[in-house]
Formats: structure tokens, sequence, C-alpha cells
């Protein structure tokens, strides 16, 4: 009686699994028991794999699968199919020979990570991209407001124009790598428990050039590129806000190999101000009232993003009172003409130190709405004719507070 696992079970799938299914299934536990994953078990790496690939190569077949599904095991015992799993690692030549045939079915594309396939990838002596460069600047709060032009020095690798990147002194000689023969990579072999392993790795001959330059260029040294300070003019657009960042097409590094320019990202950082702070399109400043102004109400001059204006304060206004300035704020990035709210908020000030006149008359005010303090008598009342004679020709509380405050 047979001992070994079910196939459906080793790779983890019903038995009505579709061929996708099994295949999904196969390349996941294919690469969970790759022997570079598991360096420190190797040999149960080995076993789980042979586990692994006969219950594929009976699966992935439809006359197999079959014959499978009505005898189990049995139809391949005796000689039945020569054994599923025969030879193990090396019934498909080793790690090194995935691909080559045998019934795995594409199987390469799994490992062209680990082998360096590359049917899919850039080569890597063709064209590349040079690199993106970052910039930071520092912009004034009405700078990032209304928006502004400057101008930048970055540093950065630009394409040598003697030799027009090649590295080579104009008028010499650059011959084919004997290494690579030109392609840039060294296929290195190396013999493994689990067969042949086939690495590839820059050439270390040419650096991965494919080419040698006898004679090199004498203003770059051979690099193709030479250290600049560019200068550019950017534009920061009104309304942008601390972190943003611009995007100067083709001002990164140079490619190599006749690849394109990176990009160049500016990040912009918008410094405090004293006097506002931003939330979205919003500004929030402080002002600061006396106790008459809060009282009686009154017209201040407050700063604005663009410049001094008049701001009522009604009578009666409190400590902490907002009030909204339409149309003041930071520009809406973006939207012309279309800009967010100043808000304004006044605190009353309440005076520190006065003098005997100011205590008078404050006391008088609070007299006069029934207030008392604790140990002070409270003014004796006039007769109503008495005060309406005294009144007469007396500047009122309020008139002498102003006056005094």
């Amino acid at each position: 009686m047979s001992t070994k696992r079910d196939y459906y079970e080793i790779l983890g799938v019903p038995k009505d699994a579709s061929d996708a299914e099994i295949k999904k299934a196969f390349r996941k536990l294919a690469i969970k028991y790759h022997p570079d994953k598991n360096r420190d078990d190797p040999k149960t790496a080995e076993e789980k794999f042979k586990e692994v690939n006969e219950a594929y190569q009976v699966l992935s077949d439809k006359n197999k699968r079959a014959q499978y599904d009505q005898f189990g095991h049995a139809a391949f015992e005796n000689g039945g199919a020569g054994g599923p799993g025969a030879g193990g690692f090396g019934g498909f030549g080793g790690f090194g020979g995935f691909g080559q045939g045998g019934g795995f079915g594409g199987f390469e594309d799994i490992f062209a990570d680990f082998f360096g396939g590359q049917g899919r990838r850039q080569s890597a002596n063709g064209p590349q991209r040079g690199a993106d460069l970052r910039f930071d600047v520092d912009i004034s709060f009405k700078q990032a407001a209304f928006g502004t032009e400057m101008e930048i020095q970055v540093p950065k690798d630009e394409t040598c124009d003697r030799c027009n990147g090649s590295g080579a002194e104009p008028g010499s000689d650059v011959e084919t790598c004997p290494v690579c023969h030109g392609t840039g990579q060294q296929r290195v072999v190396q013999n493994t428990p689990f067969g042949q392993m086939v690495n590839v790795r820059t050439c270390s001959h040419c650096g991965g050039t494919g080419k040698i330059i006898k004679k090199k260029c004498t203003k770059c040294h051979g690099d193709g590129t030479v250290k600049v300070r560019k200068k550019l003019k950017i534009k920061i657009p009104a309304g942008v806000d601390d972190g943003a960042r611009l995007r100067v097409a083709g001002e990164g590094e140079p490619g190599v190999r006749g690849g394109g320019h990176g990009d160049l990202y500016v990040y912009i950082f918008v410094r405090r101000d004293p006097q506002f702070t931003r939330e979205g399109n919003d500004i929030l400043s402080q002002e600061t009232i006396s106790f008459a102004q809060a009282a009686l109400g009154s017209t201040i001059r407050v700063d604005t993003l663009d410049g001094k204006i008049e701001l009522k304060i009604p009578a009666g206004t409190q400590t902490g009172t907002v009030f909204r300035i339409r149309g003041k704020g930071v520009p809406v990035l973006g939207a012309k003409d279309r800009r967010g709210d100043h808000h304004v908020q006044v605190t009353v000030a309440v005076p520190k130190k006065m003098n005997a006149k100011q205590k008078e008359l404050l006391k008088e005010f609070a007299y006069a709405g029934g207030e008392t303090w604790v140990g002070e008598p409270k003014p004796a009342q006039a007769s109503p004719e008495g005060s309406k004679e005294k009144s007469k020709g007396k500047k009122g509380f309020w008139s002498k507070l102003k006056e005094e405050l």
C-alpha cells in the first residue's frame, strides 16, 4: 500500500482545481522550497521540492491527471508511468536547467529573479534612464501665498561635452570587452548539491559597459560625465503649501548608453510667519484690543497679506471672538481669482497697572452695575434731584474712562 501523500493535498488545491490554479500553487511552493530560500536546511528543502515537483508533473498533464484521479498512485507504480518524480532534482537538469523542457510548462519565468533571467527585463547593457534628483528650497509665507520665481543652482552630473558621454578621448579607439563580449554581464556557473546554478552578474572587467577604453577622455577621465552646478529658473505657483513638490522634467542625472535624463524634484519648505498661521487656504491672525474698545466698540487696523485694512469691532466684543475677512486668505492653487478667508481672533487686554483715577472710574462702573467688594462700603445713594443737578455739566463714565485708558 502506498504511503505517498495525495498530490492535491501536496499542492494545497481541491480536486476540481483548474490548470491555472494548479500552476499557481506549484509556482508558490517552488519558490518556497528553492535552495536560495532554505540555506539553513537544504536537504529538507530538496525533499519537499521533489514531492511538489512530482505532484505537479502529474496534475499538470491532462492524461496523467485522469489516470491519477481514477487509480491514485497505483497508476504510476510498477512502471505504469515511469514514476512521475523519477530523477528528482537531477531529472530536470538541476536548478540551472529549469525551462529546458521536461514538462515544466513555462516554469522558467518563476526563477528569472533567482538566476538572472532577463526574458522580461530591460537588458542591463541597454539604455538606462538617469537617476532623479532632489533639491530643497525655503520660501517665505507670502512667497508661498502669491507665488514667486527664483534661480537655483543644482549640483549634478552632466554629459561630458568633450567626449559626448563615451568616456574616450576624441579620436581614440574603443574596444569591445573580451570577457563579456560587449554584453556587460558575466554568467557564472556554480555546482551545488541541487545541480548547477547559473548566476548573472555585472562584468568585472568592463564594469558593465561592454567596452574597454584605451585612452580616457582628459576632461571626464573616462566617466562620461562631469560635475557641475547648473543654474535653473523655477516658477513656484501661488498657493503652494509646506512640503509641496515640483517636478522639473529632464533635469536629473544623465542616462547611460543613450538613456534619457532623470527628473529634478524641488521640495518646497515654507518658513513660519510671526503674524499669520495657515489652515488650508484660510489665514488666522491675532489682535489685541483694550477693555474700552471691546465694551464701546471701535475700528482697528489689522495686517493682512495685502497690507493693512480697517476692521470694525462691535460694542460688547468678548475675548476669543473671531472676525472673518472674506477673500483675504491664500489663493487657491491652480484656481485663478479664488482665495480663502482671513480670520482675526481678538483678545481683550486687562490693564495690569492703573492710576488712582482709573481705579475710581472702574469702581464707579462696577457700583453702577451692582457689584461690591468685600470690606469696601457701597457709596451712599444720592437723592434723584441731587443726582440730576450734579450730573449737569459733567462727563459720563464711559467718556471719562476712554480718556483715562
